[in-house]
């Protein structure tokens, strides 16, 4: 959705395509603005981006709101499509087959399961001592640190949170929706103080203004209150 949407869609909630708006379309703008930045410490709509690996990754110019995730992108026998290999290779993938091949016996199977286990349990002891891709992110120096357990992959895929700079950055229908119910609140909040502002004692009718600035008052706190109240805190976004 584009900003002019944006504004269109306000007007019509506002003024029911009749009605005309006492504020131009340039203040509508700066309302959905405000909105986006109001509503950017609540967004969990992420990104996923590959770099080459290193343990110290500079996040200079790297428009990112948080860091949620690293992922390596290869398995334990590696990336076939790019030829990168790691040095380990997991026991079940390299003896699968083998636990039937020779005689299928029993003895075989058991055997492997037990080495199997014991690999687990090697990688649960290196992960009590160093968590593999374990992450800070520091934010004033604008670096990730990344740690390692085992072997150092060529590559990493971080998962981010991006900061929305404009409404055609967000794709998420659910944001949309409450990007354009908060801006139509803050707008009513607006519309509501315009109208409220002088009244006349004398004239035949009066406007909505006390009205209109009560539900933009209400809506803006239901809306406030249900964000953070299903706010995503699993996320490092402070």
């Amino acid at each position: 959705m584009t900003i002019q949407e944006c504004i269109e869609e306000i007007k019509l909630e506002l003024t029911g395509g009749v009605l005309n708006l006492e504020i131009p379309d340039d203040t509508i703008r700066k309302v959905v603005e405000k909105s986006l930045r109001e509503l950017q410490r609540y967004i969990d709509e992420t990104r996923f981006v590959t770099v080459p690996f290193s343990k110290c990754i500079d996040l200079e110019g790297f428009n990112s709101s948080a860091i949620v995730s690293v992922f390596r992108t290869q398995g334990y026998t590696g990336d076939q499509n790019e030829g990168i290999t790691t040095s380990e290779v997991d026991p079940m993938y390299a003896q699968m087959w083998m636990s039937f091949a020779n005689g299928s016996t029993m003895y075989n199977l058991n055997d492997y399961v037990m080495n199997y286990l014991s690999y687990n349990t090697l990688l649960q002891m290196r992960n009590t001592t160093s968590t593999d891709l374990s992450f800070r992110e520091d934010k004033i120096g604008h670096k990730l640190y990344i740690n390692t357990a085992f072997d150092t992959p060529v590559k990493i895929t971080i998962e981010y949170i991006p900061k929305f700079w404009n409404v055609e950055d967000i794709k998420d229908d659910y944001w949309i929706d409450l990007l354009i119910r908060l801006s139509v609140a803050q707008t009513k909040l607006i519309l509501g103080r315009i109208r409220t502002r002088f009244k006349q004692s004398s004239a035949l009718y009066t406007d909505d203004g006390d009205t209109i600035l009560a539900e933009g008052t209400q809506e803006l706190e239901n809306i406030r209150t249900m964000l953070a109240e299903n706010a995503q805190l699993n996320y490092p976004i402070d």
